[in-house]
This record gives C-alpha cells, structure tokens and sequence, in this order.
C-alpha cells in the first residue's frame, strides 16, 4: 500500500530528519521525528514548533454568489464572521451525521476557500460540486498546495524573522509574499494545537524554501520540527475532535459538543431538520472528557463502564498528556450519566478509574489572544 501514498512536497526534508511516517487519509505524513513525541509536543507548548498538514485538503469555491452558496450548505453562519475570516464549520448529511469538520477562509463574496480533512476532501467536494448552481465552481487543490503550520509562543518571532506579517486577530487571514520572490503565502492565524500560531498556505513549489526559512529563523528559539504524534496529543488535550475518531456520519453536532459551529438561526444548511429534532429532544449521549485517577492510559477503542457490568461506550480519543503527565480522553458517554461521574476504563485487562470532565483538559487562558 505504501507506493500508492500520496507524498507531502516537503517528503525529503522529514526523511533528512530522520521522521517515522505514517499513513494519514491516503498520504505518508511524519508521525514523529528523532526528537519524540513528547519534546515535539513541549516545544509547541513551552517555544515553537513547525509541522507539515499538507495532507489537508484544499479547495476553492468560487463565483458569483460563492458565500452565499456556502453558507446555504455548512452549517456555520459566514455572517458572524467577514472577508478576511476563517470559520470552524461542519459538513453535514441530511441525517445530521458529520461528513466533515473544516475551516472556511472567506476571501470575498466569489470566493471561500475551504480546509477539509485529507480523507474528506473528496467526498466534501463531491457533495458541493453536486449542489453548486450554475456560475459557482469548485475546484480541488489537494495535490497543488503545502500547507505549514508555526504553532507556539514563539511564533510571531518566527514569522517576523523570514518577513510575513504577525499579530493579526484569531480566526484571520493576511495574503502575503516570501520575501522578494512573488511567492504569495495565505498566513491564516489558525492551529489545531491550543497555542498561539500560524498556518500558512504556500504552492508546492515554494514549500521547501518556506520550510527552509522557518527552521533557521527559529533555531534561535529552539524551533522543532514536530510531526502528527505530536499533533495528537496537543489536539487531545485541548479536547479538539478528530473526524472519524470522536466525530463522524454517526455522530451529530449537539452531541459532539458543537453546538456552536451550527447557525441555528440560518434558514437552511444540509442536515438543519435532524439536528434541530437532536437539539430539541435533547442528544442521549455527549463527547465527554476522561481524565485518569491513577496511572491508566486511555487508547482508542478501549471500553467505559459505569460499573463492572454496566458498559457506557468506548474510548474515541485517549494519550499520555504530556502537560498534564496524565493519562486523558474522549468518549460519548450516555446524558444519564452524571457529568462528575467517575467511571471505569479497561486498559489491559486492568479496570482503571477516571474522572469525567469538560474539555479542554489544559488551560487555555492564553491561546487564542
């Protein structure tokens, strides 16, 4: 299988690394490099650090009536938002289930540029290319650009370093140049770690020198290269969901706990009289936190129990938190359950305890400013 993945345009530079890859939505992508999981996952948290999500999908809708269009299919409301903002959004089917989680970039009223997840791409563009009116594109750019994430408290300093602008609200964007070059860089002050960074959105063919730039502007803060291991963990801890892990076609946003990302007071959006039911008779289980009591660590797959023989649900997402030195998870744990319940998790053969919480699990006080 491995000759038929799909390959990051930065492939040589992690394989000079010494990266371990993985698959992930049909590419071979870096799950960790010499330096581990865990100094990958505290360099992000406590400096900066780069990865490389050029896996992620990319696609562009465009034409007259675009936002409009948009806006009439995901379920977020692009008139909270402006030109020059990005969005959290879902792509829902008309059962309600999530097709999708992504990140809207809305550029102008013809053109949205949309972020799905990699092994959602095509069926995320398939289902807007179906129901797109006449005069509205989309196109997919998968394979054309690399998409880099700066992630860390460090990251301004990074960015300012090799000249692309800084300091632009949360969930914004800034159209930028490489230098003299004409490249042009999408900075987008977005992340899927909890701290404060950057995506920048880069063709292909300047991706390698961006890279380059990156890494030696950053040495003197002790940039490093982190890979989707790392990712993981920062994510798990912030109690972001990951699609088909905590969220999927069998899950819908009341339960998932994003509620927020659905624009309730929209007229239409794919899936609106399944989730409005949900919302209205109440979900009958909800994405709950799991932290550990003693030394047991979630994995995905493993079962909940209220008791011994009273089974609750499996674990979606479970890791070792670095920050927290704990182990920490995601299940959809039945509404009858109380929220400050402590439950079982079979970790081994062993029955652990843990405390149910509400993500995210690490404070966040600082993230997004």
């Amino acid at each position: 299988m491995a000759g038929t993945l799909k390959q990051s345009p930065l492939h040589d530079r992690h394989e000079a690394l010494g990266a371990k890859f993985a698959e992930f939505g049909g590419w071979s992508m870096p799950l960790e490099y010499s330096t581990g999981v865990v100094k990958e996952h505290t360099a992000v948290r406590e400096a900066v650090g780069i990865f490389d999500v050029s896996h992620l999908g990319k696609a562009m809708v465009s034409g007259p009536g675009a936002a409009d269009f948009v806006n009439a299919t995901l379920s977020n409301d692009l008139a909270k938002i402006a030109p020059g903002k990005a969005q959290y959004t879902l792509c829902l089917d008309e059962s309600g289930g999530i097709v999708d989680d992504l990140i809207a970039y809305w550029h102008d009223d013809e053109h949205v540029l949309l972020i799905p997840n990699a092994a959602n791409t095509a069926e995320v563009v398939r289902r807007l290319r179906e129901a797109a009116p006449e005069g509205v594109k989309v196109v997919d750019h998968h394979d054309d650009y690399a998409v880099l994430a700066v992630q860390g408290t460090r990251s301004d300093e990074v960015l300012q370093k090799v000249g692309l602008p800084t300091g632009h609200d949360y969930m914004s964007f800034v159209e930028a140049e490489l230098g003299d070059s004409g490249v042009g860089v999408v900075v987008c002050r977005t992340g899927y770690t909890g701290e404060r960074g950057y995506e920048l959105v880069v063709v292909n063919d300047a991706a390698g020198d961006l890279w380059d730039q990156l890494i030696a502007a950053g040495e003197e803060w002790g940039i490093t290269a982190a890979g989707l291991g790392a990712r993981d963990t920062l994510r798990t801890e912030m109690g972001y969901p990951l699609h088909g892990q905590d969220i999927s076609l069998d899950t819908n946003p009341v339960e998932a706990g994003l509620s927020w990302a659905v624009g309730w007071k929209k007229d239409a959006f794919w899936g609106r009289d399944a989730v409005l039911r949900v919302k209205e008779e109440g979900p009958r289980r909800r994405l709950r936190g799991l932290v550990a009591v003693g030394r047991g660590i979630p994995r995905p797959g493993m079962g909940v129990t209220l008791t011994h023989d009273v089974p609750l649900a499996d674990i979606t997402s479970g890791t070792f938190s670095p920050t927290l030195k704990k182990g920490i998870g995601m299940a959809l744990i039945p509404t009858m359950v109380a929220e400050d319940a402590q439950v079982g998790v079979d970790v081994r053969g062993r029955r652990e305890i843990f405390q149910l919480v509400k993500p995210p699990f690490v404070d966040t006080s600082v993230r997004e400013s």
